[in-house]
């Protein structure tokens, strides 16, 4: 018997960072994201297969379910004894699905090349918790750690404002579809930026005026949903971007690399890496190319829409 679970892609709008201190972060699921097929296998064990999206494997491994039920403690950190730290606090939230079992063949599919920063780890999570029919927000929380904005994206198709109320998180579907998301584009910086890194910086940096700071980052969020022209989104970006690069205390994207564009760019997620989002009245795309960023989406290629 096989099965088959997909799980969306994500970009962070606005409240990066601050959204873990519970802050009304904007979020926009991509058209990008992973499956993950289940297969019954035998010997007790998972066989399991990572492809890219090229079809080239990335990661493959065998895995014990004793050492799903046991975690055994690792000398370094791998992609395979990551994977097993998630498989056993989905065993510890639901037993079943490894004690009941023979065995699993498991392949996940990258519709993204997994440097690009979509969410490979949050679209596993959450593929890993419809598979063990547990809660992706409560594996999240006893595996990587982290907001669970990306969990959001990953289970619903539609933009989100996501912020946490005690810790609890809360999901909002709403429509965003104004007339100017032909004037926005996605351009991948070239690298990956590891959000577990620039999540620590946040906290070593966080300033003590946070609640002064969640109020600021919630008005800008409502200036960008509410905006009704391009200038009015572009001017509350350009705002959203100087806050944070005061709270955070580094420049801007747009003032380290791209001091003379004509327009706003805006970092998206972890700060110095990934995506960022580019709004401009003309297509930028030769611009962009002409300094070594050759992957450049629209926002119709990039998002997904109902």
């Amino acid at each position: 018997m096989k099965r088959t679970f997909y799980s969306n892609g994500k970009l962070l709008i606005t409240g990066e960072y601050l959204v873990l201190d519970g802050a009304r972060a904007f979020a926009l699921p991509t058209k990008f994201g992973q499956n993950l097929i289940v297969e019954n296998g035998s010997d007790q064990e998972i066989q399991w297969k990572s492809f890219n999206v090229d079809g080239k494997i990335w990661f493959e491994d065998t895995i014990l379910f004793s050492e799903v039920i046991n975690n055994p403690e690792a000398k370094n950190e791998t992609v395979k004894t990551t994977l097993i730290n998630i498989l056993h606090e989905a065993y510890l939230l639901n037993p079943n699905f490894i004690d009941n079992s023979e065995g699993y063949k498991i392949t996940t599919e990258l519709t993204f090349p997994k440097n690009w920063g979509l969410g490979t780890s949050s679209t596993l999570l959450n593929n890993i918790a419809q598979w063990a029919q547990i809660d992706a927000f409560t594996l999240l929380k006893n595996s990587f750690g982290g907001s669970g904005y990306d969990i959001a994206c990953a289970q619903n198709d539609t933009p989100i404002i996501y912020n946490l109320e005690n810790n609890f998180p809360v999901v909002e579907q709403i429509s965003f579809n104004p007339d100017f998301t032909k004037n926005l584009y996605f351009v991948y910086l070239n690298k990956k930026q590891s959000s577990k890194a620039a999540i620590n910086a946040y906290y070593n940096n966080k300033n003590t005026q946070l609640a002064k700071s969640i109020t600021v980052n919630n008005k800008i969020t409502a200036e960008i949903l509410n905006a009704k022209s391009l200038k009015e989104f572009a001017i509350a970006l350009e705002k959203h971007e100087i806050h944070l690069s005061n709270i955070l205390e580094i420049q801007t994207i747009k003032e380290m690399i791209f001091p003379e564009f004509n327009g706003v760019i805006k970092s998206l997620g972890a700060w110095g890496g990934d995506f960022v989002m580019a709004v401009s009245k003309e297509n930028p795309t030769a611009y962009f190319e002409a300094k070594g960023y050759e992957t450049i989406l629209s926002y119709d290629e990039m998002i997904l829409q109902q």
